[in-house]
């Protein structure tokens, strides 16, 4: 089960033994006609951030299917398209493209 948060472009997951991940979606990509979603665990308090700038935050990538109307269904993908994805999201140019896009809209 899947429920999102429209503002901050919140996601949690449930496990089937009940347990709750909350992450946040930090970009979304378009890539070989799927979308995929960039997300990091939510850190709900700030100020455990400080101090912690310098620690690498680990990130997920997930292909984002959607499920009815209004839902959409976040699914691992595997190691070789995560580093590639990855590589996408790092390079200088996917800011220009993908804001590029934005102002076309």
């Amino acid at each position: 089960m899947i429920d999102m948060d429209e503002e901050r472009d919140i996601v949690v997951f449930q496990d089937d033994d009940g347990n709750e991940l909350t992450m946040e979606v930090l970009d979304y990509l378009a890539y070989e006609g799927k979308e995929y979603a960039l997300l990091t665990e939510l850190v709900e308090d700030e100020d455990e951030d400080e101090g912690d700038e310098d620690e690498p935050v680990e990130v997920f990538i997930m292909e984002v299917r959607p499920v009815g109307e209004d839902q959409e269904e976040f699914v691992p993908v595997d190691e070789k398209l995560a580093e590639t994805l990855i590589k996408i999201f790092e390079s200088d140019d996917f800011d220009e493209i993908y804001d590029e896009d934005e102002d076309d809209e």
